[in-house]
């Protein structure tokens, strides 16, 4: 049971709160207008009024932690919350929905991508606003109004072809993945300021459908994403307390699972769990985005450079202790203890290499499975069977939160051991052209990309761009005895570029490449890493 004490409910304004103060650069167009509704709208105003501050508040902790770390100062489980570390309690009881999330598969929030994930026979449909959704204002709010005929069962596509797209009498479990605190919605301005893109991903979901689900016998469930601190979940915590007040729901409806994406948040994830005691749905391990957060965190520190990316495997020993902690912090508390990300998606067209991919993804949750984890990811419909058949013969039970991994025993110096290894040309090479790539696509508006048979999202590229601008800050020494440097970065640039050229002919002039590259290279050679990708390209879409 959890040991909170639930707090009185917060009675409901006689009058409701005015929305004046909110102003959207983009006027809403036909079905737009259904989700922007003066109610909704209403509710971001006083969401933005309540939390905004507090959210600037942890950005300059978050701040405030790099510049230690640059200083020298060393990550570590945190004195101050040793009793939440060693207390003997647990998160609120899973819901029956939720006892079981084996297979579960995330994508963008595009009607056709919406039905066929919840088709897809997952357990679980992550419906993503972040990192596989390039935040153009019509995919923000189209998803939403895709989310909400799901919700409601009315949602439908037809395709050019004159195929149709509905949903089957059974589906996956829905959650959401609003934008992380760093990030905001640019199109809707509340008293002057851009609103939290967390706070309108998640109010306008929550507004619409979080009655709705209840009825039908599920729950407003969400994903977390970018947490650095407990900090920052308990901000989370005191919206969903706020949201459900304010809507009328019951406390504890809300469920969320938090992504454990970022080097730090991995000596908080017990009082992460803690803060959210009465909302928890567990943690996920966010594998691309921790090494990402690795490399940026120590980007300025030498003895942190990280090998070529492929050769940054989850059997190294910083990723396998951040593994085993996970699963064994989630069990203590009785709550599930998520996998990450296979990047493999099937090949069609070379049978040899497309079992080579399925292969690749077998081990990765075979590996997942046995070390405990009570459930996976994975980008692809067609990965699921592969999944579920893994877990259903390791895991005939609904989870294995039984299973304590009490014999781990992690410490700082595990969580933050460097990996051996080698910088390649050619690893540099891939890392700027997956990374053009991935940014030409983001820039037209997709953010959930298959380049060179794996999945690419924001995380990927991510890791592509500061581990070149690491190499570079260090001028590491190639395999072929180049060291890298801005000069080097720069005309691989140029080589990638004249390749892109050669390989879609007339076709490139139609482009986002020259943007993409630019952009690429600025992050890559400025002269301290910039903190994300995102925030920069941002200014560059509609």
């Amino acid at each position: 049971m959890s040991t909170k004490k639930r707090a009185p409910r917060r009675p409901r304004p006689t009058r409701p709160a005015p929305a004046s103060g909110l102003r959207l650069t983009t006027p809403p167009t036909g079905p737009q207008a259904k989700v922007l509704s003066t109610p909704a709208l209403r509710f971001l105003t006083e969401l933005h009024r309540e939390f905004e501050p507090r959210r600037r508040d942890l950005l300059e902790r978050r701040a405030a932690a790099r510049a230690a770390i640059k200083g020298g100062a060393m990550p570590d489980f945190a004195p101050d919350t040793r009793t939440i570390r060693e207390g003997d309690w647990t998160v609120a009881a899973i819901p029956r929905d939720l006892q079981d999330r084996r297979v579960e598969i995330t994508g963008p929030v595009d009607r056709k991508m919406v039905i066929n994930a919840l088709n897809s026979g997952a357990s679980v449909y992550m419906a993503d606003f972040e990192d596989a959704n390039s935040p153009t204002w019509a995919n923000n709010v189209d998803g939403q109004i895709n989310l909400r005929d799901a919700v409601r069962r009315t949602i439908t596509f037809t395709n050019p072809q004159g195929k149709r797209y509905a949903l089957n009498p059974t589906t996956a479990v829905l959650f959401v993945r609003p934008r992380g605190w760093h990030l905001l919605e640019r199109h809707c301005l509340v008293d002057g300021d851009p609103i939290s893109g967390s706070l309108f991903d998640f109010g306008l979901f929550f507004f619409h459908n979080a009655q709705e689900q209840l009825e039908r016998g599920s729950g407003p469930y969400f994903y977390l994403p970018k947490l650095e601190h407990a900090a920052e979940a308990r901000l989370w915590n005191d919206v969903f307390v706020f949201a459900q007040d304010a809507v009328g729901v019951p406390r504890g409806s809300i469920r969320a699972t938090v992504l454990i994406e970022n080097i730090l948040a991995s000596f908080q994830m017990h009082e992460i769990l803690w803060e959210l005691r009465d909302h928890s749905a567990g943690l996920n391990c966010g594998r691309w985005d921790y090494i990402f957060s690795f490399i940026k965190t120590f980007a300025d520190r030498e003895a942190f450079v990280l090998p070529d990316r492929d050769q940054v495997t989850m059997n190294r020993h910083f990723l396998s202790s951040y593994v085993d902690l996970l699963i064994q912090t989630c069990h203590r508390r009785r709550i599930h203890a998520m996998g990450g990300m296979a990047a493999q998606i099937p090949i069609k067209g070379d049978s040899t290499a497309n079992a080579r991919a399925i292969e690749k993804v077998r081990q990765d949750k075979l590996r997942e499975v046995r070390a405990g984890h009570d459930g996976t990811w994975v980008a692809h419909p067609g990965l699921v069977p592969i999944a579920k058949a893994i877990f259903d013969e390791h895991m005939p039970q609904p989870n294995q939160i039984d299973r304590t991994r009490a014999e781990v025993r992690i410490a700082p110096a595990d969580l933050l051991a460097v990996p051996d290894g080698t910088v390649t040309a050619a690893g540099l090479r891939h890392n700027v052209d997956v990374g053009v790539r991935y940014l030409e696509a983001w820039l037209r508006g997709s953010g959930c990309v298959p380049i060179y048979d794996l999945m690419e999202d924001a995380a990927t590229s991510e890791i592509s761009r500061t581990q070149v601008w690491q190499w570079m800050r260090h001028r590491v020494p190639l395999d072929d005895g180049r060291a890298v440097n801005a000069a080097l970065v720069r005309a691989t640039v140029r080589d990638v570029l004249g390749s892109l050229k050669a390989e879609l002919g007339r076709g490139y002039a139609k482009t986002q490449f020259p943007l993409a590259a630019t952009l690429f290279e600025q992050l890559m050679t400025a002269p301290d890493c910039p903190e994300w990708l995102t925030l920069v390209a941002y200014d560059h879409i509609d």
